[in-house]
């Protein structure tokens, strides 16, 4: 009798323990067959159709996932990840941006991807390589690329008709957009040959890498501000300014490039991929892009975002594999379709390409081959502060260009030395 008390009492323990094993190894889901809630941020709602598609794939694929997406404005996007991170809460997946992710790794804010990729042999190699390098930090992935965009020369046809000038193609140079802002330019009707960027990524960043020069060193820690090919470049855009062929950094800062140039006042725009559709409404046929203008040599930034993951989500397995369905080719192909930016997955670009038919798309595409990328170090945001108002000063004649490029290179070793130091 006791013996059998007992088998009864071994019975009923064998039972209690392989239930608590059961209910471990379906942790993946909240309350065993519960539902596990993901949360997607990101902040530009023209993508929110391909955001609902993409989403419902992976729901369908996950009926056990409810994903909750939420856009915030990018003027307060930045402010509120990060505090949410550096709580208990936050996205478990979300966009990230080239100029803030070392500063999101060394916070330690980021899941390390990694050990997933090479787990599911994700194939990083199907990806734009300048992207992978970008959101990759020692040796690890911390976001896969989704999309990205890249420099060209927009030109509006029917003012090179008016002068019966030929169209920029892909053997330009400085000195050939140069003279056909010349002869562009309308002084009387208010219209300039061209819009020589005071800004960064769409203008003097660009020409920086086509004349040799650099922003900053591959190994993160010396400034190229002060170099004689830099300060060159810097030159080109203050004297398009000062002749008058260009608006001025003051006037561009009243009135957007893209507005005087989609409202027939420029001839010529260095814009990025992303703009294409924008511009294309505001001139529709008169529009078309070309290759940048090349100087000692052909370049063209770039840039794009990839997702992220919360390091501290609760939900690894099902946030990877919602990263996997956004960034994989089915994901990437909705992005093309569209027609928002070139997808960073190889091959599935073809859906943007065909996206505005009067446009020959396929130039930004094309102008990957000599793309260079948008700079970033772990205090990007601190020394580009520092880049933007002394070079705006500069443009805007309140200093010199060489005055201002070696203050902008002082100021910047000095943070990339505090960034070794850390």
């Amino acid at each position: 009798m006791k013996q059998r008390t007992g088998l009864r009492t071994c019975g009923l323990f064998v039972l209690i323990v392989l239930l608590a094993l059961s209910g471990c190894s379906s942790r993946s889901s909240e309350g065993g067959s519960g539902k596990v809630t993901l949360n997607l941020a990101l902040w530009d709602e023209n993508l929110k159709d391909v955001i609902q598609k993409t989403v419902a794939a992976y729901e369908a694929k996950h009926p056990n996932v409810q994903v909750n997406v939420t856009y915030t404005p990018f003027a307060d996007y930045w402010s509120k990840l990060r505090t949410s991170l550096a709580g208990k809460g936050g996205p478990d997946v979300f966009w990230m941006n080239g100029p803030n992710f070392y500063q999101y790794v060394n916070s330690g804010l980021l899941k390390d991807l990694q050990p997933l990729v090479e787990r599911d042999k994700f194939p990083v190699d199907q990806y734009t390589e300048t992207l992978v390098d970008m959101y990759t930090y020692d040796k690890h992935l911390y976001g896969v690329p989704y999309f990205q965009d890249v420099i060209g020369l927009f030109y509006n046809k029917e003012l090179f008709d008016r002068k019966k000038l030929p169209y920029p193609d892909e053997t330009w140079t400085w000195d050939d957009m140069k003279a056909a802002a010349e002869k562009l330019t309308d002084k009387e009707n208010g219209i300039y040959g061209m819009v020589a960027p005071a800004a960064n990524q769409d203008g003097y960043y660009n020409f920086i890498h086509q004349a040799g020069g650099y922003m900053i060193s591959e190994d993160k820690t010396k400034s190229g501000f002060d170099l004689p090919e830099t300060k060159q470049a810097l030159t080109w855009v203050k004297q398009a300014m000062d002749a008058g062929i260009s608006p001025t950094a003051q006037q561009q800062l009243e009135t957007e490039p893209m507005q005087l140039f989609g409202s027939g006042k420029a001839a010529m725009l260095p814009g990025i991929s992303v703009k294409a559709a924008q511009l294309h409404e505001l001139l529709g046929d008169k529009l078309a892009v070309a290759p940048l203008p090349a100087g000692k040599q052909k370049a063209t930034i770039v840039h794009g975002l990839s997702w992220a993951m919360n390091k501290k989500t609760a939900h690894e397995q099902e946030a990877w594999e919602l990263i996997q369905e956004l960034t994989g080719e089915a994901g990437n192909k909705l992005v093309a379709d569209s027609g928002f930016s070139i997808p960073a997955y190889k091959g599935t670009e073809g859906g943007w390409l065909r996206s505005l038919p009067s446009l020959n798309l396929q130039v930004f595409v094309d102008s990957l081959k000599f793309g260079v990328p948008y700079p970033i170090s772990k205090s990007t945001i601190e020394w580009q502060d520092v880049e933007t108002k002394e070079i705006q000063k500069a443009f805007m004649g309140k200093t010199t260009i060489d005055e201002a490029a070696d203050k902008t290179a002082r100021r910047m070793n000095e943070i990339l030395a505090k960034e070794r130091e850390g």
